[in-house]
């Protein structure tokens, strides 16, 4: 299934300080793990490169960096297909983080590193506006942004990538929906609050809020609320 003109995606014109192809693959994997890129459409590098603005050379190996990640596969003289997760997927990818990030996080929960709690408020504040805002892809890349940035406090450089892993193979298919509820501030908010008990070394507290807001992650997966 090849995309149409009403499949054209909300992508950024690139350009700056990291490589074209890291900044294409970044903004390919937030449209992916939106939901905004779809499972089964094939995506051509030279359509993608023409919405960025830059040739079909770093779009490609962009693609090429995100088969090897498994979030697409290669289809022959065509592009890239989207790979698709079942609902057991995400339970299964819903599971591992709930077991390596709540206890992480709750550890980190100490009144002595409150200072390295404010330096990410801006970043909990960045959610919020782009929740406010409908604002999809800057909620995406704000919300990866700020648990990576929490979790390196932590000092595990390895653990940072395998949530990161974990993060990008995942499908938002339900934040469209939370916007037009009007409700996607209320998950944002949650940033804000678990700084707020980690700074006051509330170590339940985090431990409770962390469980509660990978909850809802998994029901934005599953584009509906669900129990795991």
């Amino acid at each position: 299934m090849a995309p149409t003109a009403h499949d054209r995606l909300d992508l950024p014109v690139v350009g700056g300080r990291q490589s074209l192809r890291e900044q294409v693959a970044d903004a390919l994997r937030a449209a992916l793990i939106t939901g905004e890129m779809r499972p089964g459409v094939v995506y051509s590098a030279p359509a993608l490169a023409a919405q960025f603005g830059v040739s079909a050379t770093p779009v490609r190996e962009a693609m090429l960096d995100l088969t090897k990640e498994g979030l697409v596969e290669a289809v022959r003289n065509k592009g890239f297909r989207v790979t698709e997760l079942s609902g057991r997927d995400l339970d299964e990818l819903t599971e591992i983080r709930r077991l390596v990030e709540v206890p992480t996080v709750a550890r980190l929960a100490d009144a002595s590193r409150a200072e390295g709690f404010e330096e990410l408020r801006p970043l909990a504040r960045r959610i919020v506006e782009a929740a406010e805002q409908g604002d999809l892809l800057g909620y995406v890349d704000a919300d990866l942004r700020f648990h990576l940035a929490l979790l390196s406090l932590a000092g595990n450089a390895h653990l940072v990538e395998v949530v990161r892993d974990l993060r990008t193979r995942a499908r938002l298919y339900g934040l469209g929906a939370l916007r037009e509820r009007g409700v996607l501030s209320d998950s944002a908010r949650e940033h804000l609050d678990l700084l707020d008990l980690l700074a006051a070394g509330d170590t339940g507290g985090c431990e409770r809020l962390m469980r509660e807001h990978i909850r809802h992650v998994r029901g934005i997966w599953a584009d509906g609320p669900q129990e795991v």
